[in-house]
């Protein structure tokens, strides 16, 4: 299998044969056993196999994940519109706390954990929606909130199926060459943004990357396009699993990894939207 740009599906634990390490604890004992001269049976009943993983499952644990996020959104987009003191806190907050569940789920090997899969995207609600009243309120004058953030939903839903048919299609193959394009391309942004920030601590604007000028605004398309490609090595990691057996609980890591991508792009496409709007 390719190696995705994202990385909760490059981290998701693999075995020899695929993706066998999945409630392997069996096998595990039994080989412990037998290693340290064990001649008895193992005292324990070993599990029943897991129903292998469909695109149903990745589709249903997908949606659980983005409904738990949109609930949450609004809310968080209710509480800042009523107290707006509490915009920094849900937004610095959300951001922070699903950075945490994320370095947990892929460090930790728990990417099919749903308890973390649905906690990040409760965090992500709380993040999204304080950064949507940002963004809607304060950081740009001539379009209501209402319909920044509506042009910012349909344009990263109409990214991801738009990408989604392009790969079903195979007008554009995932090969090796592409992820490392891709990959590279996202740590060049990454690095570009970083810069960028300590640059804006010393001169106004810093490089000029999120001012809103027309070098905020290629930037910012630049970053779209990173996204928007990442779908499809998202999309081949995802195939393969289902083509290999991974369970039916690795779905939950699937949906964590899209999930990350759409918060991505969702941001990206409300800062390109804000910049045509600005005063």
């Amino acid at each position: 299998m390719r190696t995705s740009s994202n990385p909760v599906f490059k981290n998701l634990p693999k075995g020899p044969g695929g993706y066998a390490t999945f409630g392997s604890g069996a096998a595990g004992a039994s080989q412990a056993a037998y290693q340290y001269g064990q001649q008895t049976a193992p005292q324990y009943t070993p599990s029943a196999p897991e129903r292998a993983m469909t695109v149903d499952d990745v589709v249903t644990k997908t949606g659980t994940t983005l409904g738990v996020l949109t609930v949450t959104a609004i809310l968080s987009y209710y509480l800042t519109n009523t107290n707006p003191g509490l915009a920094p806190i849900l937004v610095f907050g959300g951001m922070i706390v699903g950075l945490v569940l994320v370095l947990v789920a892929v460090f930790g090997k728990k990417m099919d954990n749903p308890a973390i899969v649905l906690s990040y995207a409760a965090a992500q609600g709380l993040f999204v929606g304080g950064l949507s009243w940002l963004f809607g309120n304060v950081m740009v004058t001539g379009i209501s909130a209402g319909a920044l953030i509506g042009q910012a939903v349909l344009g990263t839903f109409g990214v991801f199926f738009g990408m989604l048919v392009v790969y079903k299609t195979g007008a554009i193959r995932v090969t090796p060459r592409m992820t490392r394009m891709i990959v590279a391309g996202i740590f060049g942004a990454l690095v570009l943004m970083i810069g960028n920030l300590v640059a804006s601590f010393f001169m106004e604007g810093g490089f000029g990357l999120r001012d809103g000028g027309p070098l905020a605004i290629i930037f910012s398309l630049f970053v779209i396009g990173l996204a928007a490609f990442s779908f499809l090595i998202d999309f081949d990691a995802a195939d393969e699993m289902i083509r290999q057996g991974a369970p039916e609980r690795a779905a939950w890591g699937v949906a964590l990894g899209l999930t990350i991508t759409l918060v991505w792009l969702y941001i990206e496409i409300l800062r390109l939207l804000s910049y045509f709007n600005q005063e």
